[in-house]
């Protein structure tokens, strides 16, 4: 490796911090340059939706020290605005030019759009930055009336925590259930009814057609039927944008996110891409996929890190996912799957559970844990292997886990 080499990473969150510490740790000799819009080094985005009530809210990937001490160049507010494929250079919005050997885009994603009127009054928000995160503390205060518009993991998580500070919650939900695109129709109604047992109000099959307010703040949302909730804030969480326009510009195969392969290569073979902005091949399911998670934004990062330091590319690991709400930790492993059957072991009403979600041969595709951590490892262990599951013994929890294999003669337990 050309110690002159120039790896600029353009992004600076979870992805592109990660992989600024693992040239490093892996002694790249080159130059690493750190590219980011915000002002702020890189921090963890989960606990802004988690812990936004709480005082832990703001955890730092790494202490600021660290980059200096590594030899890792911070460029903070000033995002890259323009990229030249055959000078192999980034424009900065300073005007600066930065030449690379290596350019990695991990420009994430952004909060899509409620394309209503008064979308843009005061005190309707977002979540996805430390800033979002601040003016929502700021927002919901005790007897805050809040209305949270998209119940994905984001808007339920927040309106966990706002639930626990004593807000008024009003969940309003496009689909038929929570979690329509991510989650089983078993998941969606064990949260769902712990929201609801804890006074969140949840309206399904509903759209916004309005938010009504005018310049000192939001005063109630309007339902497409003409029903009015009254609120003082509005969330919007419908969903994330990958920010691949600077690839799109520069002529990057993008289709929802800039494609990448197994190993987060670009169609240029001196561009890399990782995290929530790519579409990714994923060797484990076969498929392109777009993964917004830590865990694959970490892989990705060590896949990148990989390809730059020339070491082998690590394999694939099980997708997985995780969730808290109110006291319900939820982990989820692998990716739901038409066609599969959803075996319940636990019971939802413990507060303590998991659904396997097999196909018709006994292998699980996916496992949705809640208060269940055994059950959440040994499920990805098993859609990893592609294990075939005793459907019965797996149904029993008193059966040890180690026992569910196909085959094995179950006697439930007494």
């Amino acid at each position: 490796m050309d110690p002159t080499h120039t790896v600029v990473i353009v992004g600076a969150g979870q992805a592109g911090g990660t992989l600024a510490g693992l040239l490093r740790q892996q002694k790249f000799p080159g130059r690493v340059v750190l590219v980011g819009a915000e002002s702020d080094p890189p921090y963890q985005r989960p606990p802004l939706s988690k812990k936004y009530d709480g005082e832990d809210y703001i955890q730092w990937l790494r202490p600021e020290s660290f980059y200096a001490d590594n030899d890792i160049e911070l460029r903070l507010a000033d995002p890259v605005v323009g990229i030249d494929r055959t000078a192999r250079t980034v424009t900065l919005r300073s005007g600066a030019v930065m030449p690379y050997g290596t350019l990695v885009l991990a420009t994430g994603a952004s909060p899509r759009a409620l394309p209503v009127p008064g979308a843009h009054l005061p005190g309707v928000l977002t979540l996805r930055t430390l800033t979002d995160a601040a003016a929502l503390r700021t927002a919901v205060l005790a007897d805050a009336r809040l209305a949270i518009v998209g119940a994905g993991y984001v808007g339920l998580e927040v309106a966990a925590a706002a639930r626990a500070r004593g807000c008024e919650v009003t969940v309003i939900e496009r689909e038929e259930r929570v979690l329509a695109r991510v989650a089983s129709p078993e998941l969606s109604r064990i949260l769902t009814d712990s929201h609801r047992a804890r006074g969140t109000r949840i309206l399904t099959g509903a759209d916004v057609s309005a938010i009504l307010g005018d310049d000192d703040g939001v005063r109630a949302l309007r339902l497409g039927d003409g029903t009015e909730i009254g609120c003082d804030t509005v969330i919007v969480g419908i969903g994330a944008v990958p920010e691949d326009g600077l690839a799109r510009a520069a002529g990057l195969d993008c289709t929802a996110g800039i494609l990448v392969d197994g190993a987060a290569r670009t169609s240029d073979p001196h561009i890399l891409a990782i995290g929530d902005v790519t579409h990714r091949m994923h060797d484990g399911l076969g498929t392109l996929v777009r993964l917004e998670s830590i865990p694959s934004a970490t892989e990705q990062a060590k896949q990148a890190a990989a390809v730059i330091t020339g070491a082998a590319v690590p394999l694939h690991e099980v997708p997985w996912f995780w969730s808290d709400q109110f006291d319900l930790k939820m982990k989820i492993a692998g990716i739901l799957t038409p066609g599969t059957e959803a075996v319940l072991r636990g019971d939802p009403g413990t507060g303590s559970c998991a659904l396997f979600h097999l196909d018709s041969e006994g292998i699980p595709h996916s496992v949705e844990t809640v208060n269940a951590a055994a059950d959440f490892m040994a499920g990805k262990k098993f859609i990893g292997g592609r294990t075939r599951l005793n459907r019965t013994a797996l149904a029993d929890s008193g059966t040890p886990l180690r026992e569910v294999a196909q085959g094995l003669d179950h006697t439930p337990a007494a």
